[in-house]
């Protein structure tokens, strides 16, 4: 049981106006029509995204990776220092916290650490094997053997693995600094050293050192095949200091922490590591350093003034005794001994304060409060010295005498003996000296590289494959200027599609079959209304069948004209089988084959070309001889005839109009099917003869300008189109089953 479409609703005469819904929906986003081209170039999206995974994937093999080393520093705070700056403790507060993590910072990526871990491991010096472009170094990475790898497509001049070479030191010309030089493996150890030019500049062997005009080095280690190349250069401390500070990173771990986080990333794993714990060591070192100078400079300023003193001490021992020697025993009284001791503790008191100025004297200025405030106190003591100057002058002259040199020697004893101690304790503080900085976890390398991350790349390069991917898809289409759908010619042309007819694979098979058979199919009619009478072409044309006569609507005569723009478009297809729907609905049917350039309708019904248009129009055979039936009741043809060399002379012939008059007398609906009428103008001449004329245009084929073209071109021949259909529509594409205009072109059910 079969049931055909509903009959849509058709607009009045060469008008198919739109609805305000329909134009009101183009201003916004069709997610169905999205997600239909889409569906259409999944292959290519595929294809597109797939390429670019796979470029990823090359990417993430190629690539060198990244080890990154890592350490904890810990900044002790420095309001615990000891030494000359215990003076500042009282004014901390002013001044503020007196550790500086970003100084610290600075003071790791300054040239003064890096300069000592470039001379300390001899970074300036670079050496590696040669490796084939692109995939040499990945390969030689995966190497897994402790000797040198065989080498791969003869190429023995690349490393392919296993190579390993130590230069120690390597000396050059200026103008060579930088420049790349090339060592050549020779076998037994020797090697020669090649400048750009390919040039011989020096050769050695391993172990003992090589020198020539320009070039120095001493190569300590070399395993490698013979025609081994390896790359060598010399660069310049700064430049050396530059490719490590670009590799290093050092910040706060956590704001005032006062816990440093250093890292230092690199292709060689204990490279890497080794280098952040020279970086380490050396922040270390000059922070010892450092805390040290302050212990230095006062045990020189102290080592001085100490033989100033002992020579003070023997000079006022020796007048004492001299004195005493002079006048013979001499006894100091109680009040005397009184005195004396009050003028010595005056005097060390003053003498010890002018050391403590000395000291701040050096980091500040005289106008420094701590300073002023040593100078207030010096002046007190100096006046509380002067009163005793008086108890002085009223003792005896002796005991005066006695007094004063006495008191030299007690002062100078006190003076020496302090600076002596004081000395001695701080050549073992300097001996001692720790730093505020410690290093808390040592120097470690992650067993994984940090880069690239493989992953992470393949997920990039799928997401940018599938952007490109769509971009393509938008570029196709935005270049894409032909109809792929029937509202466009509704919409662009006013003129109404009577049918739209899906693309058949059966009717291609049907197709290449007749193509293949020179002479049709053996007298046998192979039509798809025939062989598939259920397809949905065949659906199709039966919906066509019942709106054909909206086209015959006030024509005088009953014939239909089925032509197109274009060749290719399947004019002929709809013609025949269009004409074996009518057929199978009772109706007496006649298809005329007028393409007299290549017609070949015949084959579809497995007849010979002989005997027809041409023939009859030329008077070489009756109407009764052309008219030859088919295997389908009903259904009639009249073929080409044989092919003239005048087409368009012969269809402007009066018998040619005489043929269609009296053939569609003998039928109910007589179908003429004619050569493309933007090819030639064969299709023009017969639309003026018959009563209507149908348009074929073919899914993604023709560009609007075309068929507008080619409408003005039967407006210019004095007939009228009256629509189109709508052929090869690939229903596949899933276009219209998406969205608000959606429609649906299979409609068959079973009893």
């Amino acid at each position: 049981m079969r049931r055909d479409p509903a009959i849509p609703a058709q607009p009045e005469a060469g008008h198919a106006p739109r609805s305000p819904a329909a134009r009101g929906n183009d201003d916004f986003i069709n997610l169905g029509e999205i997600i239909a081209v889409l569906l259409e170039y999944k292959w290519l999206i595929l294809a597109i995204a797939t390429l670019a995974v796979l470029v990823g994937g090359v990417v993430a093999f190629v690539t060198t990776p990244i080890y990154r080393a890592d350490a904890l520093v810990q900044v002790e705070d420095k309001k615990s220092a000891q030494g000359g700056l215990a003076a500042l403790r009282d004014v901390e507060a002013v001044l503020g916290d007196s550790t500086s993590v970003a100084a610290e910072l600075e003071i790791l990526r300054s040239r003064m650490i890096l300069g000592r871990v470039v001379d300390r491991l001899n970074l300036t010096v670079r050496a590696h094997p040669q490796h084939l472009p692109v995939f040499g170094r990945a390969l030689a990475r995966r190497h897994a053997g402790v000797e040198p790898a065989a080498p791969l497509f003869g190429l023995s001049g690349y490393g392919w693995g296993g190579e390993r070479i130590v230069v120690q030191t390597l000396e050059v010309a200026p103008y060579l600094m930088g420049e790349p030089l090339t060592l050549v493996a020779q076998g037994d150890g020797a090697y020669s050293v090649l400048d750009e030019a390919g040039t011989v500049m020096v050769s050695g062997r391993v172990g003992e050192p090589a020198s020539a005009e320009h070039v120095s080095l001493f190569v300590a280690e070399l395993v490698a095949r013979p025609d081994t190349r390896f790359i060598l250069s010399r660069v310049s401390q700064t430049a050396a200091i530059a490719a490590l500070r670009e590799n290093l990173e050092v910040r706060e771990r956590a704001r005032q922490s006062n816990v440093i986080e250093a890292a230092f990333s690199g292709p060689d794993r204990a490279l890497a590591e080794s280098i952040l714990n020279e970086i380490l060591n050396a922040y270390v070192r000059q922070n010892v350093e450092y805390r040290s100078a302050e212990a230095e400079s006062t045990l020189t300023f102290l080592e001085a003034q100490l033989p100033e003193l002992k020579s003070q001490l023997d000079t006022a021992e020796a007048a004492y005794n001299e004195y005493r020697q002079s006048r013979g025993s001499v006894d100091l009284t109680l009040e005397t001994q009184s005195v004396l001791r009050s003028v010595v503790e005056a005097d060390n008191e003053i003498v010890a304060l002018q050391q403590k100025r000395e000291e701040l004297r050096q980091r500040f200025t005289a106008e420094h409060p701590q300073v002023i405030a040593v100078d207030a106190q010096i002046s007190r003591l100096r006046a509380r010295r002067a009163s005793f100057e008086g108890s002085v002058s009223r003792l005896p002259e002796t005991q005066q005498v006695a007094l004063q040199l006495k008191r030299d020697v007690e002062v100078a004893t006190a003076l020496y003996t302090n600076l002596l101690n004081s000395a001695q304790q701080l050549r073992v503080a300097r001996a001692g000296t720790v730093g505020d900085v410690r290093i808390i976890d040592s120097a470690v390398t992650a067993p994984l590289p940090v880069a690239p991350r493989k992953a992470l790349i393949l997920l990039l390069s799928g997401v940018l494959g599938l952007l490109g991917a769509l971009g393509a898809v938008w570029a196709i289409r935005a270049l894409r200027v032909v109809v792929e759908d029937p509202q466009t010619i509704e919409r662009e042309l006013a003129l109404p599609v009577y049918a739209t007819v899906p693309i058949s694979k059966a009717e291609e098979g049907i197709e290449r079959r007749i193509m293949r058979s020179k002479g049709g199919t053996g007298g046998k009619a192979e039509l798809l209304a025939l062989a598939k009478p259920d397809d949905d072409a065949v659906e199709s044309l039966r919906s066509l069948r019942t709106t054909l006569h909206f086209a015959l609507l006030g024509a005088q005569q009953g014939s239909v004209l089925i032509t197109g723009p274009a060749p290719g478009v399947g004019k002929s297809f709809v013609t025949k089988n269009l004409g074996a729907v009518l057929a199978q609905a009772g109706k007496r049917v006649i298809i005329v084959d007028a393409d007299l350039r290549k017609g070949h309708i015949n084959k579809g019904f497995g007849l010979p070309r002989a005997q027809g248009v041409s023939d009859y129009i030329m008077g070489g055979a009756d109407i009764d001889a052309i008219i030859r039936p088919t295997p389908i009741e009903g259904l009639s043809i009249v073929t080409t005839g044989l092919i003239p060399p005048n087409p368009s002379e012969l269809l402007m012939h009066p018998r040619f109009a005489a043929l269609l008059d009296a053939l569609e007398k003998r039928c109910d609906v007589l179908l003429v099917d004619a050569p493309p009428v933007l090819a030639v103008s064969d299709a023009a001449i017969i639309g003026r003869m018959v009563g209507a004329t149908l348009l074929v245009a073919r899914a993604g084929r023709h560009p609007v300008r075309e068929l507008e073209q080619a409408v003005k071109r039967f407006e210019q021949g004095g007939a009228e189109v009256k629509g189109f259909v709508f052929n090869g529509f690939d229903t596949r594409r899933q276009r219209y089953r998406f969205g608000y205009e959606g429609y649906q072109y299979q409609y068959k059910y079973k009893a």
